[in-house]
C-alpha cells in the first residue's frame, strides 16, 4: 500500500510538472514566449567553490537556464575573484577586486547586480537585496541541527530569517523541502515554488575504469554507497549491514566519500579493523563515480534526510539499480523506479540487499525501470520551471514581460 502511495505522490508530480510546460517546445520558442534576458544576473559563488552537492545544482541550473536564451542575451553570472579555473561558465563576469567567500556574496555582489534581479541558486545570497529569487535546497541546519558547529547554525539561522522576509520569491527542490520551509520558517505556501533538479549531466562524464582495477572490483561483483559524516546519510546503519553481509557472503561494499569507516563501525575497537570485503574509496571524480556506479551491482542509499537526492537517480542514469529509503524526499523523486527499505531497520537494509545481490532477473528490472525514471529528469525542463516561475511571480516587472522583437507573446499557464 506504502509503495502505491510512492507512486501515485511521484506522477502527481510529474503531471503538474508537464501540464505547467509546452511539451513540443524547443529552447528558442520558449526563450521567445517570455523575451529578454536583461533583467536578470546569477549569483556565482558556487564557481569559487567544490563542484557538488548544491553547487552541482547551481553550476548545472544556470547553464541550462542562459541556454533558453538567445546567445545574444544579456544574462551574466556573476563570479568572485578566486572563481576555479576548471570551472567553464559562459558569460561570467568577474567582480569584486579582492573580496571572496560570504563577503564578496554580502557586500559585493549586490552592487554588482545593479537593477536586475538576481537568481541565488545554493542555499543563500545577499541578505538585504529584495529583488531576487532565492533557492533553498532544504532546513537541515533546523532538522539535523547536530551536523553543524554552533558558529554555522548560528549564521545560517540568523541569514534565512532575514532572506525569508527580503527575498522576492523563493524556490526549493522538492515538496518535502517546500514542506520543510514552511514549517521551520513559517513561509507561506504562495512564496514557495518547486522546481526539480535534472541528472542528465552524468550522460557527458567519461566513465573511469581505472578505479574498478585500482579497488579489485568485478563488474555486478559489489554493492555500492555514499558515505558522510552527515547524521542524516545513515552511515552507521549501512555499515552495519553491510558487516552483516559480509560475513556470509563474499560480496564486496564500496563506500564513496570522506570519512573513517570505523568511526560507524558497531564492534570498534582500538585493535578492530572493518571487514576486508568493506572498501572505503574515499572521495573520487565524477568520471570514477559514473565507472562505479555503471559496474555495481546495485547502489544502496538509507537516507534519513534529503532535500531532493541526486545521488540515487545518478545511479539511475548509469543503468545501476537503487535501493533507496521511504524518508524525506526521496519516495517523491525515485518513484517507483527503486527498491524501498526501512531506514531505521540494519536488518531490512541487509535484506533488501541480500535480495537484489542474489537475483540477477531482478538487478535487471530495476535497472530498466532506473533509466527510465532518470530520463525523466533533465535541466532543461528544470529551468523551464524556473522560468515559468520567474514569470508569473515577477510579472509586474515590464522588462521582463516585453517581447522579443518581432515574436508573438503567448500563455503557457
Amino acid at each position: 500500500m506504502k509503495q502505491s502511495v510512492e507512486t501515485s505522490n511521484a506522477r502527481r508530480g510529474e503531471a503538474a510538472v508537464d501540464a505547467a510546460l509546452p511539451a513540443d517546445a524547443s529552447s528558442a520558442q520558449y526563450a521567445q514566449w517570455h523575451g529578454p534576458a536583461a533583467g536578470f544576473a546569477i549569483n556565482g559563488k558556487f564557481a569559487s567553490q567544490r563542484i557538488t552537492g548544491v553547487q552541482r545544482v547551481g553550476y548545472e541550473l544556470a547553464m541550462a537556464f542562459q541556454r533558453l536564451f538567445p546567445e545574444d542575451a544579456e544574462l551574466p553570472v556573476l563570479i568572485p575573484v578566486n572563481a576555479r579555473s576548471d570551472v567553464v561558465l559562459p558569460k561570467a563576469k568577474m567582480v569584486g577586486r579582492w573580496l571572496k567567500g560570504s563577503l564578496w556574496e554580502q557586500l559585493a555582489l549586490p552592487f554588482a547586480a545593479g537593477g536586475r534581479t538576481l537568481l541565488s541558486l545554493c542555499n543563500m545570497g545577499p541578505l538585504f537585496v529584495r529583488r531576487q529569487v532565492v533557492m533553498m535546497h532544504d532546513v537541515a541546519i533546523y532538522d539535523l541541527p547536530e551536523n553543524y558547529s554552533w558558529k554555522y547554525r548560528l549564521w545560517y539561522r540568523f541569514a534565512l530569517s532575514l532572506l525569508k522576509r527580503n527575498a522576492r520569491h523563493i524556490v526549493t527542490v522538492s515538496e518535502f523541502s517546500k514542506t520543510r520551509i514552511m514549517e521551520r520558517l513559517g513561509v507561506d505556501a504562495s512564496r514557495i515554488s518547486v522546481v526539480w533538479n535534472g541528472v542528465d549531466h552524468f550522460e557527458k562524464i567519461t566513465p573511469d575504469t581505472a578505479i574498478l582495477s585500482r579497488l579489485n572490483l568485478q563488474n555486478d561483483g559489489y554493492v555500492l554507497a555514499v558515505g558522510s559524516l552527515s547524521v542524516g546519510k545513515n552511515l552507521s546503519r549501512i555499515v552495519a549491514a553491510m558487516e552483516r553481509l559480509s560475513d556470509r557472503h563474499d560480496w564486496k561494499f564500496v563506500v564513496v566519500g570522506g570519512c573513517d569507516l570505523r568511526v560507524f563501525n558497531p564492534r570498534a575497537k582500538a585493535s578492530y579493523d572493518v571487514s576486508q570485503n568493506i572498501i572505503a574509496a574515499g572521495f573520487v571524480s565524477d568520471g570514477e563515480l559514473r565507472a562505479l556506479y555503471e559496474n555495481a551491482a546495485c547502489f544502496v542509499f538509507p537516507s534519513l534526510y534529503e532535500g531532493f537526492g541526486l545521488p540515487p537517480l545518478e545511479a539511475m542514469s548509469c543503468g545501476c539499480p537503487v535501493i533507496v529509503s521511504r524518508e524525506a524526499s526521496l519516495p517523491e523523486v525515485c518513484g517507483d523506479a527503486a527498491m524501498y527499505c526501512d531506514a531505521h531497520s540494519v536488518d531490512d537494509i541487509a535484506d533488501k540487499v541480500r535480495q537484489m545481490m542474489e537475483d540477477a532477473a531482478l538487478r535487471e528490472t530495476w535497472r530498466e525501470r532506473g533509466r527510465k525514471h532518470a530520463r525523466g529528469f533533465r535541466w532543461e525542463r528544470s529551468a523551464r520551471q524556473l522560468l515559468d516561475v520567474l514569470e508569473r511571480e515577477l510579472a509586474d516587472r515590464p522588462a521582463f514581460m516585453a517581447p522579443v522583437p518581432g515574436s508573438e507573446q503567448k500563455s503557457i499557464s
